[in-house]
């Protein structure tokens, strides 16, 4: 399974060297649960505080789901903003 995973602001320094726009193309063998995508890539948890797929809020405690991924999936996810 083939999907994009999109890092913005502080985060898109985790992603590999080859990524472009802050995207890179992720290849699974397995599903897997958007945490453990977060986990694979090091974003710490509570830095995933925005998270949508195919620009879909994802709600914390949905992010476990292993069936919540599929084939062609666009995942962002943008750290707390703060500011006025």
């Amino acid at each position: 399974m083939n999907i994009t995973l999109k890092l913005y602001a502080n985060l898109s320094y985790l992603l590999p060297v080859h990524a472009k726009h802050n995207a890179v193309q992720v290849d699974l063998l397995e599903p897997i649960s958007i945490h453990h995508l977060i986990d694979l890539y090091h974003v710490p948890r509570e830095q995933a505080h925005l998270v949508l797929v195919n620009g879909v809020f994802i709600n914390p405690e949905e992010r476990d789901q292993v069936d919540r991924l599929k084939q062609g999936d666009v995942i962002a996810i943008w750290p707390p903003v703060a500011g006025g």
